[in-house]
């Protein structure tokens, strides 16, 4: 049987109880998973299922391509595509079980020839997609084929800017216009949870958060459970002499005699050429340094000082419990959303 040279394991239990803390905050709260980028890198069709068994009704992706990837026959599932209709013949959208979110008035011109349901993208000032707050149509606050209202908060990650308040005030103003009151009023994402109950509204659209991810938050890092684990298969072991180069451009040089695994995975996997020199691993109690660059399909580390027998075809970790995927992103200087959406088709995902 072939193995996989990299692995990223999935902790299924720790990612519904990350969607229950996110439950918690109120029983009438509705929870929508989004599971764009390929579920964040984790596989979109497993996660949809997964939720669906728990009985997830509302879902967000970005592209029309990502909703009809997920094969939805189901009426009651709210699959809500972010990028709106675009170019695309709304009965698309109605022929898969779709809702796009509309973002411009051009869009709400080519919607309301159609008695199919949408929802509406507000923009209260992080000036991407959606209809300017100051700018919104009078008559779509009688529109009874709207099915949602969303917002965006531009700084959700950082409770102490005030931004995040005006945005709100201006999300409450245009709440208040509408007539419908089945409208589903949504304004955060994971973050967003941390500000306070104020931000809830009737529905929260978290993604980093459900997998682990974005730990800026006291609150969240104390509440959300890791749910990745990510391995790297030794390939190879050597013993080099001092005085010798590891990898493309001689970057490192060894100081003496060096004991090296190379780890068969590399930046085509989603492991940042950054990480040349400069990341770490683990095996067990052990932190090995990478040395030398990352190439596009493995890496070098120096095993020297192992207390353990380390053997061609082992693993070892790149992203575990306590090494978590915020840990990495440091590392990395990035954030763990980048990391997670780069992870390459290579990867075998393990649902555990």
């Amino acid at each position: 049987m072939i193995k996989d040279s990299f692995i990223l394991k999935i902790n299924t239990n720790n990612l519904l109880q990350n969607y229950s803390f996110f439950k918690q905050n109120d029983k009438s709260l509705i929870v929508a998973p989004t599971i764009k980028a390929n579920g964040y890198g984790l596989g979109d069709k497993k996660l949809f299922k997964l939720f669906k068994k728990n009985k997830v009704k509302h879902f967000f992706v970005a592209t029309l391509k990502e909703g009809i990837n997920l094969d939805n026959k189901d009426k009651s599932i709210k699959i809500y595509v972010l990028n709106g209709i675009q170019n695309y013949d709304v009965k698309i959208f109605i022929k898969n079980n779709l809702i796009p979110i509309i973002n411009s008035v051009s869009e709400l011109k080519i919607i309301n020839k159609y008695k199919s349901k949408f929802g509406l993208h507000i923009d209260t000032g992080i000036n991407r997609l959606g209809i300017d707050y100051k700018n919104v149509p009078n008559n779509v606050y009688k529109n009874k084929n709207i099915q949602i209202v969303l917002s965006h908060l531009a700084s959700a990650d950082d409770n102490k800017n005030n931004y995040n308040e005006i945005q709100k005030l201006r999300f409450e103003r245009i709440r208040e216009k509408f007539q419908n009151k089945n409208i589903i009023f949504s304004l955060s994402n994971s973050n967003g949870v941390a500000l306070s109950k104020n931000y809830l509204f009737d529905m929260i659209r978290p993604g980093i958060g459900l997998y682990g991810g974005n730990h800026k938050s006291k609150y969240l890092k104390k509440n959300l459970k890791n749910v990745i684990d990510v391995k790297g298969k030794i390939i190879q072991i050597k013993e080099l002499n001092k005085s010798e180069f590891i990898g493309y451009n001689q970057t490192y040089l060894t100081k003496r005699k060096t004991k090296i695994a190379i780890i068969g995975v590399g930046y085509a996997d989603g492991i940042p050429r950054l990480l040349s020199n400069y990341g770490k691993v683990y095996y067990k109690e052990n932190i090995f340094n990478i040395i030398g660059r990352i190439s596009m399909d493995s890496f070098t580390i120096d095993i020297t000082k192992s207390k353990h027998n380390l053997k061609e075809g082992m693993f070892i970790d790149i992203i575990n419990k306590k090494y978590d995927i915020e840990k990495f992103a440091t590392q990395c200087k990035t954030i763990s959303n980048e990391f997670l959406t780069s992870i390459g088709p290579r990867v075998k995902r393990i649902y555990e």
